[in-house]
């Protein structure tokens, strides 16, 4: 038997906590800490915008609301990947 319609994606990226050091990221059964420390767009925004995640490609991180957008590689080596313009 063939299935017809296929199910929800379970590779998603789903923020699973706020707080006021940073926010908890769940990608692909992998949970992530973005401190606001190194994650400055996160700290003023709204819940809602925060909760607003996409994850594309299944590696491309995308905040529609906030206009951010981070490589999933970057959360494992931030030390590649300078946030900031110098």
């Amino acid at each position: 038997m063939k299935l017809r319609n296929h199910g929800k994606s379970t590779l998603s990226a789903e923020v699973t906590q706020i707080s006021s050091h940073g926010i908890w990221l769940l990608v692909r059964g992998t949970e992530y800490f973005l401190p606001y420390a190194d994650f400055p767009w996160f700290e003023k925004a709204t819940v809602a915008q925060i909760h607003c995640v996409q994850l594309i490609r299944g590696s491309h991180l995308r905040w529609p609301d906030l206009d951010v957008d981070l490589e999933l590689d970057s959360l494992n080596h931030l030390e590649s990947y300078p946030l900031v313009y110098r």
